[in-house]
């Protein structure tokens, strides 16, 4: 019952904080990149509070397997960010219209992560072997991450938006921002809908991706969620500042690698019993792995701009 009603409340505050976001920032317009770092720094200090109130009503290894989870999931969320700059660019959906499509893309990959969350429990208590499995997948995703595998994005061989297409035919271009319209006595679908289905499929694929990420730091259904929801909070605010990070912080795609990679050795080898991390060191690994990743990236970029002065 007390789990029932914390997944209750997180419920309510997720979306009190999303209509925040949706009716607050940069609403019709396009973000300028001083208002892409303020909103970022609040949502991140509003999930460091989240945190706090854990430490409160939970207990203090819940905090800190919700903030070993948030920032794990945070950094995986920049994929999420890319491949919706790519579907976005694709379809031309216009800056006014990008706003609702993000948000309905964040309630679809919330769902699927809650899903993945319960169904990835039930799993490992049936079968508790499928943590091998599941930490050789992060290990896998980490040498992809690794060694940069560009993975294209096309729409047109994604499953969920050609069969979209096999259902609805498509309108030649945009209807304001609705999904169908009914025109010439049919229902059609429109690009915007076709992208939501994009988005979604891609939702999926990045469910799969994570949720490993989260068993391998705590099987608390609602710590993992709760990091899950905090992560993707704001997100259109990070989209405005991805392209800078990536610019500034050279080593991010390697550092994300490796911590990927440590939690699914760390994963493997407590089951095997043959090591056994709390949440605080947990969380002190990924983040020394974050803070080594970034004084990396600056002082390169320092030593690059000695060199060419």
């Amino acid at each position: 019952m007390h789990e029932l009603v914390g997944f209750g409340v997180l419920c309510a505050v997720l979306v009190g904080l999303l209509l925040v976001d949706l009716k607050f920032f940069a609403r019709g317009r396009e973000p300028t990149f001083r208002e892409g770092l303020i909103w970022s720094i609040g949502w991140l200090v509003l999930s460091v509070i989240a945190g706090g109130v854990v430490y409160l009503v939970g207990t203090p290894e819940q905090a800190v397997n919700y903030l070993t989870v948030y920032f794990i999931e945070r950094s995986l969320s920049l994929d999420n960010l890319f491949v919706f700059l790519l579907l976005f660019a694709y379809f031309g959906v216009p800056q006014a219209y990008r706003a609702r499509l993000l948000f309905w893309g964040i309630i679809a990959a919330l769902i699927l992560r809650g899903l993945a969350i319960v169904g990835g429990v039930a799993l490992i208590k049936q079968f508790g072997d499928v943590l091998y499995l599941l930490g050789a997948l992060l290990i896998v995703l980490a040498y992809r991450i690794l060694r940069g595998v560009d993975e294209a994005v096309d729409p047109d061989k994604n499953m969920m938006v050609r069969l979209v297409r096999k259902v609805f035919p498509v309108t030649d271009g945009f209807r304001d921002q609705h999904w169908f319209v009914r025109e010439q006595d049919r229902t059609w679908a429109t690009p915007l809908f076709v992208c939501l289905a994009a988005i979604v499929a891609a939702d999926i694929a990045f469910a799969i991706d994570s949720i490993p990420a989260a068993f391998a730091i705590t099987r608390d259904e609602l710590m993992i969620w709760m990091g899950n929801v905090f992560a993707l909070l704001g997100l259109r605010a990070l989209f405005v500042l991805v392209e800078g990070l990536i610019r500034r912080f050279r080593y991010l795609d390697q550092t994300i690698a490796i911590v990927l990679g440590l939690v699914g050795v760390k994963l493997i080898l407590e089951h095997a019993h043959v090591i056994e991390l709390g949440p605080v060191q947990s969380l002190a690994i990924v983040l020394a792995a974050f803070v080594i990743g970034m004084t990396a990236s600056v002082v390169a970029d320092r030593r690059d701009a000695a060199a060419s002065g």
